[in-house]
């Protein structure tokens, strides 16, 4: 079978000591990475404000633009230090100390730190909790204002500042803390396009983050990340109050029963769909290659199953972080996304709500472009938002060309299904507009003499307003 010369899912990549030095970003981006994350757990603002340059510089280098991503870390609960990683045995008794100063020899029972106080209102007797992405299991026997006595159920190695997860506790952390804002601000200074906020619960945490955008006139965006058991209660106001959501399904693999899983991404998936927003389906999709250079056969059919329920984009972590095979990884995932994409997919996108004139008109374009078929979907767009609502409607055979003039949006552009973003100053008249841009599309090699394109464009009406149209057009 031909190679698709068009690939609809878009990859993230995330940035680390394997792939942010000029040559390995250069080497990822021709690949087919389409976003770059920044995962701030680990990083400082001098590192990250260096790498956002350098991404910058090496995309005018190869000439695509690829979209930013800072995802900040969001509220952790983590155990302190300990002066040498110790082995926790099965029936032992073990305290989780949260006063500075308590006595940690108390009967002689094991204990480490805990960096929030207020988990011991949080959980409650015969609650579990995790450690260390749930390799270690223990349950809740007791507590008081200085510990939490529980017994491990699920031995394990415990070392310094591991993660700790309760499933099904709320806990009372803030969703956006003072080191996402100092790392937001230098975000914002140095131009990304995409926030992602860990752990959001419910719909006022993305709220609170989009007014300390606003209030720092950034036009990023808010990608949420549901991670929990309270962000799948809450998951149909969080997909409306966000502009798009990852499916994180690391922590949330942890928080909800891994069988789960499965059922929780497609909910997530179609949820999205319903609503119009991307989605990125994130974690362990090639965990394998971090060491070894081909992936499982299950990590491909995982790939695969992400493509057919038609997110928005899958997402590479340690896999280009700290991997040995980063441009592999981003081979795998380009390969494995075009070859399930020639055949059709889940088809959720029938679930969206065509609410507005605006949806139903690029609707009729998407059903002209489907059944002559043709070669691509032109609209023009300032803000994204027509580009977004036909990403949103899946086009079975058209990619989507979205003609800019502003930079930003072409950058933004780039994470959403099936959209081809390109930058060109917008004529005085429209139809000059339109004529550019078929010369554009035919220069870049997307398009052939004879070539259909479906167009969506404003049009002076005699009343001088501009009003929607859908042109076929036939390139000469």
């Amino acid at each position: 079978m031909n190679r698709p010369l068009f690939r609809r899912t878009k990859i993230i990549a995330t940035l680390g000591p394997a792939t942010e030095n000029e040559a390995a970003l250069e080497r990822i981006i021709q690949a087919g990475t389409d976003v770059v994350r920044l995962n701030m757990a680990h990083a400082k603002h001098e590192w990250v404000r260096t790498v956002i340059r350098r991404i910058r510089a090496v995309s005018a280098k190869v000439g695509k633009e690829v979209a930013i991503m800072m995802d900040i870390k969001g509220p952790e609960i983590r155990t302190g230090d300990v002066a040498a990683p110790f082995e926790l045995k099965a029936g032992e008794v073990f305290d989780f100390i949260v006063a500075p100063h308590a006595d940690r020899t108390e009967n002689e029972v094991r204990s480490v730190s805990v960096n929030y106080t207020d988990i011991v209102k949080d959980v409650a007797i015969g609650d579990t909790v995790l450690v260390d992405s749930g390799l270690i299991r223990l349950e809740v026997l007791e507590k008081n204002e200085r510990r939490l006595r529980c017994r491990v159920l699920v031995p394990g190695k415990l070392g310094s500042r591991r993660h700790i997860n309760l499933p099904g506790v709320r806990v009372n952390l803030p969703s956006f803390t003072e080191k996402d804002r100092s790392y937001t601000l230098v975000g914002i200074e140095e131009g990304i396009d995409y926030v992602a906020l860990s752990f959001v619960r419910e719909g006022r945490d993305i709220e609170l983050l989009a007014d300390f955008l606003r209030d720092h006139r950034s036009r990023a965006r808010i990608i949420a990340k549901i991670e929990d058991q309270q962000a799948i209660t809450n998951l149909d106001e969080i997909v409306r109050a966000s502009h798009g959501l990852m499916v994180a399904r690391g922590d949330l693999g942890i928080e909800c029963p891994y069988e789960d899983l499965p059922i929780l991404q497609r909910r997530a998936v179609q949820t999205c769909l319903a609503h119009g927003r991307p989605v990125i389906i994130a974690t362990h999709m090639l965990e394998t290659m971090i060491e070894n250079p081909i992936p499982t056969r299950a990590e491909i059919t995982d790939i695969a199953n992400a493509v057919f329920e038609e997110a928005d984009c899958i997402m590479l972590s340690g896999e280009t972080t700290v991997g040995k095979y980063p441009v592999e990884c981003v081979q795998v995932f380009d390969k494995v996304a075009r070859r399930t994409e020639s055949a059709p997919g889940a088809g959720f996108a029938s679930a969206l709500a065509l609410n507005s004139d605006k949806l139903k008109v690029l609707r009729s374009a998407v059903v002209m472009a489907d059944q002559l078929p043709a070669k691509g979907i032109v609209v023009f767009t300032r803000q994204g938002f027509m580009a977004q609502g036909l990403a949103a409607l899946r086009p079975r055979f058209s990619p989507i060309f979205a003609i800019t003039n502003n930079i930003e949006t072409q950058r933004q552009l780039a994470l959403l299904r099936s959209v081809d973003a390109m930058f060109l100053p917008f004529a005085s008249h429209p139809e000059e507009t339109v004529l550019n841009t078929l010369r554009l599309l035919r220069e870049s090699g997307r398009a052939n003499v004879g070539d259909k394109f479906v167009i969506v464009s404003d049009i002076l009406a005699s009343n001088n307003q501009l009003v929607d149209s859908i042109q076929l057009r036939t390139v000469n």
